[in-house]
């Protein structure tokens, strides 16, 4: 095969992938540059909700914990005050 015939082929061969390309739907590259970017902009959307849902979560749990160990130590307050105000009324006072 000489120089002349494969340059031919090698053009036949390029003229029908483009075409199987525009048959199949192919999109140039602005239109993938913009498919790509909605694609990461999805993406990242999601992620922002993911993560607010996690800190959220996180939240959540921070407050309740706290919650009970706050309503524990008011009670231990609310009990010495009762304890020394029963001591004050039998007359037993602080040394």
């Amino acid at each position: 095969m000489d120089t002349v015939e494969h340059a031919e082929m090698v053009e036949k061969q390029l003229d029908a992938m483009i075409q199987r390309r525009a048959r199949k739907g192919d999109v140039d590259s602005d239109e993938q540059e913009e498919i790509w970017k909605a694609s990461v902009a999805r993406y990242n959307a999601d992620r922002r909700e993911q993560m607010r849902a996690a800190w959220c979560e996180y939240h959540q749990g921070q407050a309740a914990r706290h919650r009970s160990v706050l309503e524990a130590l008011i009670a231990d307050h609310e009990e010495k005050v009762r304890k020394l105000l029963a001591d004050e009324d039998r007359g037993e006072g602080v040394r």
